[in-house]
Formats: C-alpha cells, structure tokens, sequence
C-alpha cells in the first residue's frame, strides 16, 4: 500500500526530547519532491536566517547562487549535479549552490569559511523546515561543470548543492532504490560517542 508524504514525514521525525526545539527533529533530507512553487516571502525567509549566521571575525563568506524552476540557473545547476541526483533533484522547485569565500578581506587564507557556510545552510534548512519545507543537501556535485556554468569565480569553493521545495508521496519518485532510500529509517549516534568530557569519555548528560 502507498505511503503518504505526510506518513513519512512523520516516520521520519525524531523522538521530542524536552527542551530541543521541535524543527531540529522535523528536519529531514527528502527527495521526493512536489509540483508546488515556493513563495517568494518564504525564499526570503529562509536566506534571511542564512544572513544571520554566526562568522569568524564577521566576514560572512557564504554565498549561493539560486535557481527557481523554470530559469537557466535551475538548468545550470540540475547539469551540474552527478549520479542519481539527476534523478529526483531536479524536480524541486528551487535549486541552489552553496559557494565559501576563500580569502578574508585582508586577502590571507580564511580557515573557517567551509564552517561558517556550513552554519549558514543549517540555519536554511531548519529555517525551511519551521515553514514546512524540505530541503536536500547533495555533495554530488561536478564542481568544474558548475564554476563553469555558473561562472564562479576561482577565488571561491563549491561546497554543496541544496535542493528547495515541498515533499511529494514517495511513489513519484519512481525508482525502487529511490523510494526504499525516502522511506528508511533515520538514525544518529547516540550522545556518548560524540560528547565528551574527556577524549573516549562521554559526558555525563544525566
């Protein structure tokens, strides 16, 4: 029997723990991708809580370039992707490339652009997660294809590629592979193999 999106989306969602914020456990990497349009109110929303990520010495080193449905920077960017991304990506509404600036405004090295990118893309992604959307990031990425395509310039580093809409029932996916992959279950690992007091000595959360 088919399963629903929103049965998914609430398989998928991890346990409450009390005191979390609910859209850290709603959040979730769909691929199934609906034939919706996202607003342009709600695009601003979720790069405005980008905009407000935090930065090494507030150099704000992220930038994406965005693609909507029907554009040829949707194109560029759905030639860019590899493998199976080809597949599902780019049936979402909204494609984009997360990029990270190489250089500080002094020009030496900034060591921690790829981080403080990566804190701009959760702020998105929980950001389209608390509007109900879902999001998809993709390493899959040609990243020579793209800087050509998209004429990126040297000086900055393709990260990922994230994929923006709203989730579809898992049967349109049409693929067995694709539909086992949106209806596995989640899983992390537990607190005390990633939080430590000291190395291999988990903190104690009790």
């Amino acid at each position: 029997m088919p399963v629903s999106a929103s049965e998914v989306a609430s398989q998928k969602h991890a346990p409450a723990v009390h005191g979390v914020l609910p859209v850290f456990h709603q959040r979730w990497s769909a691929r199934a991708f609906a034939d919706r349009e996202v607003t342009r109110q709600n695009l601003h929303a979720v790069f405005e809580a980008a905009r407000w990520a935090p930065s090494s010495n507030n150099e704000q080193p992220w930038r994406y370039i965005v693609g909507v449905r029907g554009t040829p920077t949707h194109e560029k960017i759905a030639e860019a992707l590899m493998g199976f991304n080809q597949a599902w990506a780019p049936k979402a509404p909204v494609l984009m490339v997360g990029l990270a600036k190489k250089n500080m405004s002094n020009g030496s090295p900034n060591h921690f652009a790829f981080y403080d990118l990566g804190a701009a893309c959760a702020a998105l992604v929980l950001q389209a997660a608390a509007l109900g959307m879902t999001t998809h990031q993709m390493g899959g990425v040609d990243r020579e294809k793209a800087r050509t395509l998209l004429e990126i310039p040297e000086d900055y580093q393709i990260a990922a590629a994230i994929a923006l809409g709203y989730q579809d029932d898992p049967d349109t996916l049409g693929n067995e592979d694709l539909i086992k992959r949106e209806l596995a279950p989640r899983n992390r690992k537990p607190l005390n193999e990633i939080v430590f007091s000291a190395w291999g000595q988990p903190l104690d959360l009790s």
